[in-house]
């Protein structure tokens, strides 16, 4: 593979509900640090790149052997910090963004993107991911976004609200459970080109990307294609200590992360 392709991890500091949380402990470590390692495990030659604007943030990820690039405190999300490290970056062909808050990330995941991105070759094409809803109350759950596509995998919509709408049908937990409904959960990890994040300031305000708090339908809403890799479940991602706490208590650790520490 001669294309250059960086994995950068978005942590920041002062989140919302959860200060401090890409330094919280799991399992006697901090989570960006079993977010940095999984990233480091994948099998594509790549760049695995920590971008925060907080040095406490980056002296740990150093001490875990981990790359730091410094970005500012006023991104409103996780792209637009991308954005300022591809600016930076122009030789970088590709690039990965696994969320500092997703200590259950698989490798394999990633290499799938990966692999998506290399063999499109659009620059012009995001690619992400989704998974089987597991339940009828995921389903319904504002904090849950769901994803309907095409019959070739391309996203049509993205939504905190139930979508479809199941004309006349009752939707059960064991409707989710059996499969075969053309909806998932989508899955917050992202491939896409350097063109594309050095153009983003450019693109035109999105009302459904407002309406819904999705920077995903921005880029729909634009024109950008966003095709889905399809994942056997969701890993968790992390929004508050007690959610840490749940997680923390199924997590195995190290051993679902390739080579271990």
């Amino acid at each position: 593979m001669n294309s250059e392709v960086w994995i950068v991890i978005p942590a920041r500091f002062q989140a919302q509900r959860f200060p401090g949380k890409p330094l919280a402990s799991l399992h006697d470590r901090p989570m960006v640090a079993w977010v940095l390692k999984a990233c480091q495990a994948v099998r594509w030659r790549c760049q695995v790149v920590v971008a925060t604007d907080d040095q406490r943030i980056a002296k740990v990820v150093e001490s875990y052997g981990g790359r730091v690039e410094m970005t500012a405190e006023h991104h409103r999300s996780g792209t637009e910090r991308l954005a300022e490290v591809a600016q930076r970056n122009p030789q970088v062909e590709w690039f990965i963004n696994v969320q500092g808050d997703e200590p259950g990330i698989e490798s394999e995941l990633v290499e799938r993107l990966i692999a998506l991105l290399i063999e499109r070759g659009n620059p012009d094409l995001v690619v992400s991911a989704a998974a089987p809803l597991s339940s009828a109350a995921d389903y319904n759950s504002p904090h849950v976004v769901k994803v309907v596509t095409d019959l070739s995998g391309r996203a049509l919509y993205f939504s905190r609200a139930s979508i479809p709408f199941f004309q006349g049908e009752k939707i059960s937990t064991s409707s989710f459970l059996q499969g075969g409904l053309p909806v998932r959960q989508h899955l917050g990890i992202y491939g896409y080109s350097g063109a594309f994040l050095r153009g983003l300031s450019l693109l035109k305000p999105g009302v459904l990307a407002a309406a819904e708090n999705l920077e995903q339908l921005h880029w729909l809403e634009n024109g950008f294609a966003i095709e889905m890799v399809e994942c056997s479940s969701p890993w968790s991602g992390i929004d508050t200590p007690e959610e840490l706490e749940r997680f923390a208590a199924k997590w195995p650790g190290k051993s679902e992360i390739r080579d271990g520490y």
